[in-house]
């Protein structure tokens, strides 16, 4: 194995350091608004909203696509049916770093949205759910793209 095969092998990887990454940063901006929220609601003596649960996972879902990526990616070329060679690898690096980016930014931005919809659901008295898992969801659209998208370029 060359030097470019190994990298080329190895930058599969950065689909899942970018969808990884991605859904953490998601996560933690849903996460710190809902605690906020459930610190308002609580003070002034309300039910907790579950809804903020809902929002919080939703950026999970990029690390999914990012594994499903991966593991497609690297299956042929670990049981040998598709060896990685010095033309595959300049391939294999645009989808780590496509796949990666389109994960990492589809996690992050639905999370800032969803951080958004904590407050606006704790100001608005839990109206509007609906709205802002669409809005959501129209983020999560780029993940979904970036991965089938990328599915059909592997070598």
């Amino acid at each position: 194995m060359t030097i470019i095969e190994f990298i080329g092998q190895l930058s599969i990887g950065l689909v899942m350091i970018g969808a990884t990454i991605g859904s953490a940063v998601g996560i933690g901006a849903v996460g710190q608004a809902a605690a906020g929220a459930w610190e308002k609601e609580a003070r002034e003596g309300k039910a907790l909203n579950f809804s903020y649960i809902i929002l919080m996972g939703m950026p999970l879902s990029q690390t999914i696509y990012g594994f499903i990526l991966v593991l497609v990616g690297l299956t042929p070329l670990v049981t040998g049916d598709n060896p990685v060679t010095d033309v595959h690898a300049g391939t294999l690096l645009g989808v780590g770093l496509a796949g990666g980016s389109a994960e990492f930014f589809s996690a992050w931005m639905q999370g800032l949205i969803g951080a958004a919809a904590c407050r606006a659901l704790s100001e608005g008295g839990g109206k509007g759910l609906v709205f802002m898992i669409i809005a959501m969801g129209i983020v999560e659209t780029i993940g979904l793209f970036g991965f089938v998208f990328l599915l059909m370029v592997l070598p």
